[in-house]
């Protein structure tokens, strides 16, 4: 019998838990092993339980979904962290990335996402909901130097991890791919940060989704 991916859902609303759980189980080999409302909670059930995912309101009774993550980074447990938020606002998206989550999906948009994030969290990508991509691409950017003038500063190398970023691969995955070690691709990403002039978490990831059809 294949491995199950555990997952655990945890979320304040029952009717939204319920809706989740019912996508995950129709699908083979996803097994919703646990469902809370509380954060407190769900920190409880991912140490005893070890799922694979765990997908996490923002915004929670006892702890949020952002202290929930981070108490997960911070003790590194092997768990890929799925946000679920009704704000589609940028500062939302940043604190969730600085969280370490793996995907990040507007609860209004959630049932028809969910499968879609999980799947690409397996595999080692990052999922951002594409209506919040719409929007980050909508926003108006204030980039320091033409685009033109920024893509040409990079080497062949660097334009490769920048399309792989905009494909939302993760710095391990990126890693794989090259054959190079995870300080390498994270060495290559900050000479990028620097040739681009970005600043700030995960400015890189925004660059690259915004810029995709230009890459």
């Amino acid at each position: 019998m294949d491995e199950q991916t555990t997952i655990l859902i945890a979320d304040d609303h029952p009717v939204v838990r319920s809706g989740l759980r019912a996508v995950l189980e129709r699908e083979p080999g996803f097994q919703v092993i646990d469902e809370t409302g509380n954060g407190e909670t769900a920190l409880q059930l991912i140490r005893q339980h070890s799922p694979r995912v765990a997908i996490l309101d923002v915004e929670m009774p006892g702890m949020d979904g952002f202290q929930v993550a981070q108490h997960i980074l911070d003790n590194n447990l092997p768990v890929d962290v799925i946000f679920m938020t009704m704000h589609n606002d940028e500062l939302t998206f940043n604190k969730a990335m600085e969280a370490g989550a793996k995907g990040f999906v507007l609860k209004e948009n959630a049932v028809v996402d969910i499968l879609s994030c999980v799947s690409a969290v397996l595999q080692g990508k990052h999922y951002v909901s594409p209506a919040l991509t719409d929007h980050l691409l909508r926003r108006k950017t204030n980039q320091p130097l033409a685009l033109s003038s920024t893509l040409d500063a990079l080497t062949p190398t660097e334009r490769r991890i920048l399309t792989l970023i905009a494909e939302q691969k993760t710095t391990k995955t990126i890693a794989d791919e090259f054959f190079i070690s995870y300080k390498t691709v994270e060495k290559h990403r900050s000479n990028i940060c620097s040739k681009l002039g970005l600043r700030g978490a995960y400015a890189l990831l925004k660059f690259a989704l915004e810029n995709k059809n230009k890459l």
